[in-house]
């Protein structure tokens, strides 16, 4: 992804979930920082450092929350507790799961979309949690609007409120196995979704490397 996005992008933003479900926590976390990366704390990295509890997280997740908090070093551990729930970069707000809860909240339908508008006060929020990329606009009117997007191709964002989602790198959810991500041209004022090939093979290995569960590993194939 970094060098599909090689030269095109002065400032990184990061939703949530850099640990979690991989077998390369301190070499994700050492990543985002050597980007100089604007970071979100997600449910993942709440958990791994014991600020919220891992009894609403399925069996599989648990267990590599617990794997993560024992593998990652105290300066990596240091950094994750720096991280704040929310933030603010120019017109956009930048959560985990939503502007209402920002930690567990997935931003799914229509309701959760118009209700959400009550919780940011800039025009656009951008937001990760469900691990697919979408671009939801919200008129003055309350009527929401799921815009279609074309691989690599510039989206105007409009005048609405609105809601960007780029996916997830590592855990796509949308049936494309491929990392996800997006690049926003603040100027412009728009919306630019990619899919990268990267080596699936090799982060199923890492996976099991570490003694993850085999699903984990199993569903990087699969984008679900």
């Amino acid at each position: 992804m970094l060098a599909d996005a090689q030269g095109l992008f002065d400032r990184a933003w990061v939703l949530g979930d850099t640990v979690g479900y991989g077998g390369r926590p301190s070499e994700c976390i050492r990543a985002v920082r050597d980007l100089d990366a604007l970071v979100i704390a997600g449910n993942h990295e709440e958990a791994t450092i014991g600020r919220m509890s891992t009894k609403d997280f399925n069996p599989i997740a648990r267990e590599a929350i617990e794997w993560t908090a024992a593998n990652i070093g105290g300066d990596e551990r240091e950094f994750l507790t720096g991280l704040r729930l929310k933030e603010i970069d120019g017109r956009f707000t930048l959560v985990h799961g939503s502007p209402r809860d920002p930690i567990w909240e997935y931003l799914r339908d229509d309701q959760a979309a118009i209700e959400n508008l009550e919780h940011f006060e800039t025009q656009a929020c951008s937001l990760g949690h469900s691990h697919v990329p979408f671009l939801v606009r919200v008129n003055s009117g309350g009527v929401v609007e799921q815009v279609e997007y074309s691989h690599a191709q510039a989206v105007p964002l409009g005048v609405d409120r609105l809601y960007v989602n780029p996916g997830s790198v590592g855990q796509p959810r949308d049936g494309d196995p491929r990392a996800s991500y997006a690049l926003l041209d603040t100027d412009a004022w728009s919306a630019e979704f990619r899919r990268v090939e990267y080596e699936i093979a090799l982060a199923q290995a890492h996976v099991l490397e570490a003694g993850l569960p085999k699903f984990l590993a199993q569903r990087l194939a699969m984008g679900r």
